[in-house]
């Protein structure tokens, strides 16, 4: 669970599990001060980070020689009703050609990437205490 809190500062954002904490912010443009992550740029982290994640797992549980994993994560929101994720992922290692395929198959497995693209649906909880 990801508990979210406001800061002092208008629009930042305090975020934690428990264990670990972060600040979400808005643009000055859209009245913050622009000195945490937005909102949507923790979903492109939420997807890229599992990606390279799941293609390192995947190397090592096949002994693929992968030394590095880049993944590059923009949203694209321009079209009315889509959301795109486009993803842009570079391996680094001694790799052979079908290797690299095997590991970009394995991106798409990425929980994530599977959460995102099921069906959504917001449950509201009331007051949380």
């Amino acid at each position: 669970m990801i508990r979210c809190r406001t800061l002092e500062t208008p629009l930042q954002v305090e975020f934690s599990s428990g264990e670990h904490t972060g600040v979400c912010d808005a643009t000055p443009d859209k009245g913050g001060q622009g000195q945490g992550f937005r909102p949507h740029e923790l979903l492109e982290a939420a997807l890229g980070s599992c990606t390279s994640m799941i293609i390192t797992m995947y190397a090592k549980n096949h002994g693929i020689a992968l030394t590095g994993v880049g993944v590059s994560v923009t949203l694209d929101r321009s079209e009315p009703g889509i959301t795109a994720f486009d993803c842009a992922i570079t391996l680094s290692g001694d790799l052979t050609d079908e290797e690299r395929q095997r590991l970009l198959r394995a991106a798409r497995a990425c929980p994530v990437r599977k959460t995102l693209s099921a069906k959504l649906i917001f449950r509201e909880k009331g007051e949380v205490g």
